[in-house]
């Protein structure tokens, strides 16, 4: 198969775009998370060539992308007030709900659930290949899965080439990390996995979050979940990643303790002059955080190198765009950290 790759700016890629999609074909689409692989998200035909062409597991749940939450109630029932309020404060944006799905979503898409996963993306090209395609684009992100994300159309080529019909060329992705998933089917909302819409903005829309165990510690492999992200090792490279937190100074000093030859250092860009012939690679700025998560997921992907042993890495303290970078990064660990402060 030979992937075509389509301009975000060229006015025919939308309409191409959306016959691919009504023709059961994988497109992969820009949105200002992460690239998502997209496919008819009631086609069950469709929707399995997105969890071949991943390697995904079968069990874990699917996005469904729409134009807006004038769509919801086609696929969603039982719909609370407080998620038009979350759709009026933060739609077209970075924020997913799950919802009960209408008997019109296979379970193929909501991984074997009764529940649905929902967004409106921030992309007008992508809202437009929506529109034309005339059905919803369940759309995980573009990566093998278990690997880092994709955050340019290049990233998906490495990835897919050849094995999907189109990739639809927005650029680099703006906030980097995928969105924030809350789950709004029981008494109190939950906050499944933060992302570029922060815990703090929620708490000011909807009053109450309780934040579910996925989103700090390792959840049991035979768990049912009910969006994705939250069981299996994710975002991570081929080597074994550990996170070394407390201060500059003494992270520094234990990693050059226990560096040797084939290591890597993630850190911030201020810490550079620290790890002077450590081969470090900086993903941002300390200082801006959102530098922080829109270069994590090209850094990580910079590191999936079989050449490379292992990557320790610095993550950012602290809420809102932080708390997702610090969820990516522990998720890449599989929840592996090092105190440096207690380890002198």
């Amino acid at each position: 198969m030979e992937t075509i790759l389509l301009s975000g700016t060229d006015p025919a890629t939308p309409a191409a775009a959306a016959r691919l999609i009504r023709q059961g074909q994988l497109v992969a689409i820009p949105t200002e998370t992460v690239y998502g692989l997209g496919a008819d998200g009631l086609n069950e035909a469709a929707v399995a060539r997105i969890f071949e062409a991943k390697g995904r597991p079968q069990d874990n749940p699917l996005i469904l992308h729409i134009c807006g939450p004038e769509q919801i109630e086609q696929f969603c029932h039982h719909i609370p007030q407080r998620a038009y309020d979350l759709a009026q404060a933060f739609w077209p944006g970075p924020l997913t709900m799950v919802l009960p799905a209408r008997r019109v979503v296979p379970r193929r898409t909501t991984g074997g659930l009764d529940t649905v996963a929902i967004r409106c993306p921030d992309n007008a090209v992508t809202r437009e290949i929506i529109r034309l395609s005339g059905v919803p684009i369940a759309a995980p992100s573009a990566n093998l899965s278990g690997k880092p994300s994709t955050t340019t159309a290049q990233h998906v080529l490495h990835d897919h080439n050849g094995k999907i019909a189109a990739v639809v060329d927005g650029g680099a992705c703006r906030v980097g990390v995928e969105s924030t998933i809350v789950d709004l089917t029981e008494g109190r909302p939950r906050l499944l996995r933060p992302g570029g819409v922060t815990p703090e903005q929620l708490l000011a829309v909807l009053g109450d979050l309780v934040v579910d165990k996925a989103v700090t510690a390792q959840v049991d492999k035979d768990a049912v979940v009910k969006a994705p992200g939250m069981k299996y090792r994710h975002y991570a490279p081929a080597e074994p990643v550990v996170i070394v937190s407390g201060s500059r100074e003494k992270a520094a000093a234990y990693i050059r303790r226990h560096f040797t030859p084939g290591d890597r250092v993630l850190c911030f860009q201020e810490e550079l002059p620290l790890y002077e012939g450590c081969n470090p690679l900086a993903y941002g700025r300390e200082a801006d955080v959102n530098t922080l998560s829109a270069g994590l997921f090209a850094a990580l992907r910079e590191l999936d190198d079989p050449s490379v042993h292992q990557v320790y890495a610095r993550c950012p303290v602290g809420g809102g765009v932080a708390y997702a970078v610090q969820n990516r990064l522990k998720k890449a660990a599989a929840f592996h950290i090092i105190d440096a402060e207690a380890e002198e």
